[in-house]
């Protein structure tokens, strides 16, 4: 059966594009050459699209249909800015944001998103380029909390957290490498919670911009945790500060 959420073929891509509608991620055969698909290229490059190549037997397992070389997945969501997520903190609550740096397994991405959701989060921001799509499988992995929680894409996650921390943010980093505990910081105040990719762990450059590197005390012998399970903490240890305000 295919999947409701996929446009194929090189003008109804196009136009799914310049009507507005949000791109999850755009396929494209693998040397396909052209000049529709070349402005199809430009056209996705000037909307800041992912654009994906991919053999041809990637795109005839998506679809049936004369794809063209060319298929759009539409984002399962409505994705929102930064400032969106701001306005609809309420007046008596202390802003909580999650940001993620390169998190790309998407079953990650839902269950992160169901945390932050029960934890009182109000958005998750995430990057273009190096993160997990939200698709069917991310949504399933939320139990929901990907229809109730806000999600902002943003090219620049350092210049993002530059501009929260003018607005009064701190920026906290999930790392197992802190030799400071997520105990001993101020997690009352407006936080954006860091938590970085499964593999390479939160970038350097995002690092140097973070107020705080905090830890999971950690017993065992396996070095790190899941970062689903890392950021399920962190937002359970803001939670508890807060509630015993």
């Amino acid at each position: 059966m295919e999947k409701s959420n996929i446009v194929f073929g090189i003008r109804p891509v196009a136009e799914a594009i310049e009507s507005g509608k949000q791109i999850e991620k755009i396929y494209v055969r693998r040397g396909a050459e052209g000049q529709l698909m070349t402005d199809l290229r430009d056209l996705c490059y000037r909307h800041r699209l992912r654009v994906q190549e991919v053999p041809v037997e990637k795109l005839n397992r998506l679809t049936r249909g004369n794809h063209q070389g060319v298929i759009a997945q539409i984002a399962e969501i409505e994705y929102v800015e930064v400032n969106d997520i701001l306005e609809r903190v309420p007046e008596d609550e202390t802003p909580l944001i999650v940001l993620f740096d390169g998190v790309t397994d998407v079953r990650n991405f839902g269950g992160i998103a169901r945390s932050a959701e029960c934890a009182g989060a109000h958005g998750i921001i995430t990057s273009l380029k190096s993160s997990a799509p939200v698709n069917a499988e991310a949504m399933k992995s939320s139990a929901g909390a990907l229809t109730r929680i806000p999600v902002c894409r943003v090219g620049s996650v350092r210049n993002t957290l530059k501009a929260l921390q003018a607005e009064g943010f701190q920026v906290v980093a999930a790392t197992e490498h802190s030799r400071k505990l997520m105990y001993d910081a101020d997690l009352r105040r407006p936080t954006v919670i860091v938590m970085g990719s499964e593999e390479k762990g939160i970038s350097k450059e995002v690092l140097k911009l973070c107020d705080e590197q905090l830890a999971i005390p950690m017993i065992g012998a396996i070095e790190s945790l899941n970062v689903a399970a890392a950021a399920a903490i962190m937002l359970f240890e803001v939670v508890r500060q807060r509630i015993g305000d």
